[in-house]
């Protein structure tokens, strides 16, 4: 990732950018409810912790 650093909340193109992603995939999965964030108003809102806390559990489930 280019950036040096990362921000507590991420919004939707932040967090595609963090995990390699398509921002279409992030919507999809919210969708589907794969992921959670908050929605502050019309923007979504992602806690870093959270997400890498979650990542951590999906990579033990495989």
């Amino acid at each position: 990732m280019r950036r040096t650093h990362i921000p507590r909340l991420m919004n939707i193109e932040e967090l595609a950018e963090y995990l390699g992603l398509q921002k279409q995939t992030i919507y999809n999965w919210l969708h589907k409810k794969k992921i959670s964030g908050i929605k502050i108003g019309k923007v979504w809102r992602f806690d870093r912790k959270e997400i890498e806390k979650w990542l951590r559990e999906c990579s033990k489930n495989k």
